[in-house]
């Protein structure tokens, strides 16, 4: 590697603020996510994270200002092996001076430069509890991941998948896409919840070390067509024709498992739903059936006539 103060492009006697500042200015300039597709833009972060590994330890900074050790943190003696002068290059995870790491300030620009991570604890985890989750990345106007359980890189990867209640009900495996346009089959666990998160062990992006990280997939419930949910209760409607509802019939009701035949008793009073037991959601709630008269299309001159004939003769009340 090449002077490090020449890389980062500050003096000798530059301050531990001036070095940070500097290298805050190259990361934002040249990190991989701002230049996916410019290897020269990924050499120079990985040069200037270096250079800026050294100078931020006070040790390693000696060192190399008395001729000690090289750029890259070899030390330039023979006999000392690893042990003298501690070897080899200084990584980005250690940093004995007590200062700020390369990847301390990489969390800075993930987590809007210093302050608390948008939505997230200090440790940055997400919304929901005890999982790793999205934070803003200012580099790529797009989600990054600096949770718990990630060494402070930034490669956790969430993703919201819209989950259908029968999907969930039964516990299916459903496509998820990733940004990649990969699409993963990711079976849903046993009642599982919204906001609910699912873990996909290496399949989230590659973070400045070449580590990947996981997938995070947070479920959503889709809205239904068919179905409402109210806890744990599933609420349907279902359409009977005039005569069906006054003389009474068996009709099929979509359940979260496939239709099931509901006998319709006489004169059925449609201002109160009919409950199927045990068949909401996951078993623990119930089906309530909201049924719907529908009057014949187009009018029809015989149904008025008796229509006529009961306000007529045989008047009933049904509002107060």
């Amino acid at each position: 590697m090449r002077d490090p103060y020449t890389v980062l492009g500050v003096s000798r006697s530059a301050s531990d603020k001036d070095i940070k500042s500097a290298y805050r200015k190259l990361a934002k300039q040249y990190h991989p996510d701002q230049n996916p597709d410019d290897p020269s833009a990924h050499a120079k972060f990985a040069e200037a994270t270096g250079a800026y590994d050294l100078l931020n330890n006070p040790e390693k900074r000696g060192q190399f200002d008395r001729g000690e050790i090289d750029a890259d943190g070899n030390p330039k003696f023979g006999g000392f092996g690893g042990g003298g002068f501690g070897g080899g290059r200084t990584g980005s995870r250690g940093n004995a001076g007590g200062g700020f790491s390369a990847e301390d300030i990489l969390k800075e620009f993930m987590s809007g430069f210093g302050g608390q991570p948008r939505g997230g604890n200090p440790g940055g985890g997400t919304r929901n509890a005890g999982a790793a989750g999205a934070q803003w990345d200012p580099f790529t106007g797009g989600a990054a991941n600096a949770g718990p359980g990630t060494s402070g890189k930034n490669e956790d990867l969430v993703i919201t998948a819209a989950v259908s209640l029968e999907d969930a009900h039964n516990a299916a495996s459903i496509p998820v896409r990733m940004p990649s346009g990969k699409v993963l089959n990711v079976k849903l666990p046993e009642k599982v919840e919204e906001g609910q998160q699912i873990r996909l062990k290496g399949q989230g992006t590659t973070d400045v070390y070449g580590q990947p990280g996981d997938a995070l997939v947070t479920v959503k419930f889709a809205k239904s067509k068919t179905f409402r949910k109210d806890g744990t209760d599933i609420r349907t409607d279902v359409a009977v024709t005039l005569y069906e509802a006054v003389l009474g019939a068996k009709v099929r009701v979509p359940t979260l498992t496939g239709s099931v035949e509901l006998n319709l008793p006489p004169g059925v009073d449609t201002a109160k739903a009919l409950r199927l037991k045990g068949k909401g959601l996951y078993g623990d709630g119930d089906l309530y059936v909201n049924i719907r008269v529908v009057l014949p299309p187009g009018g029809d001159a015989d149904l008025e006539a008796l229509a006529r004939f009961m306000r007529d003769q045989k008047p009933y009340t049904v509002r107060d």
